[in-house]
Formats: C-alpha cells, sequence, structure tokens
C-alpha cells in the first residue's frame, strides 16, 4: 500500500457519477480500511444543518452508539470547532476522548471544508498504538479535498 497509489482509486471513486454520493464517501471508507492496515474503522461525520453537532455518515468498522456528536465532545466535536487537524496517538491520554471500544488505541480527525466552512470531517480509529504519521496527515487531507468537490 502506498498513499499515492491509494489517491488515484479516491479520485476514481470520486469521479464515478453513477454513484450516490453516499455510496462513493462509502466506498471511499472500504478502500480506506481494506487498503491500511491500521485503519480499523472509518468513517464521516458531518454538521447537522445548522445545529452545533455531528451525526454519523458512511462508515466501515464497528457498530457505534455515536451517531450525533455535540461540537466540542470527543475528537470529532473538537475538530467542529478547532477547525484542525487533530491526531491522537494514545487515545488514553485525552480527557475529552469518546471511547467507541476498548481495541482502539489511536485516533485523527480531518476537517472537510467547502467554500471556506467545515462542514464534516473523516475519522479514523486505530487499533494500534501511535501508528499515524505525517504522510496520513497529508493523504487524509487530500481526501478531504477530494471529498469536498462532491458535497
Amino acid at each position: 500500500m502506498t498513499f499515492e497509489r491509494l489517491k488515484s482509486q479516491v479520485e476514481s471513486i470520486i469521479s464515478n457519477t453513477t454513484l450516490t454520493v453516499n455510496d462513493r464517501l462509502l466506498d471511499i471508507c472500504r478502500l480506506l480500511e481494506n487498503q491500511v492496515e491500521y485503519y480499523n474503522w472509518v468513517g464521516f461525520y458531518f454538521r447537522n444543518g445548522t445545529k452545533e453537532e455531528l451525526i454519523l455518515g458512511p462508515y466501515v468498522g464497528a457498530p457505534t452508539d455515536h451517531t450525533v456528536i455535540p461540537f466540542g465532545k470527543g475528537i470529532c466535536g473538537q475538530v467542529a470547532l478547532s477547525n484542525t487537524n487533530f491526531v491522537v496517538p494514545d487515545v488514553t491520554l485525552q480527557d475529552n476522548y469518546i471511547a467507541c471500544s476498548i481495541t482502539v488505541k489511536a485516533e485523527i480527525v480531518i476537517p472537510i471544508f467547502v467554500k471556506g466552512q467545515n462542514i464534516g470531517q473523516i475519522d479514523i480509529d486505530s487499533n494500534s498504538p501511535d501508528p499515524f504519521t505525517e504522510a496520513d496527515e497529508r493523504f487524509l487531507e487530500f481526501v478531504c479535498t477530494k471529498v469536498s468537490q462532491i458535497l
């Protein structure tokens, strides 16, 4: 797996207009979860209209009870307010972490911007401790930029 190879696959999914937006987002989740061994849960959260909360969109991985997340709560809620990437090498060291599974060791959340507004994010959990690098951040920023083009 290389992020460069995955970029072309992401672009191919994004450009497939025969699929709905949600189906393309789900295909991106599947691609990332299948191709990056330490991506164990991959999903999208989106702002719920004008409410200060996120709602769960397409995802792959273990089911989650966290289908609605208030702004400021957990890593996703913090990214909704900060508009910046959040990489958590060890979730046990985060006071404001929302535990999804006892197997999750690390998390990365990257915001999605449309016309300068943070409208959602990609959220990835890993069962490996401290797996995310700057390369993951840059790749996921690329994914979010591509996703923003179909929202």
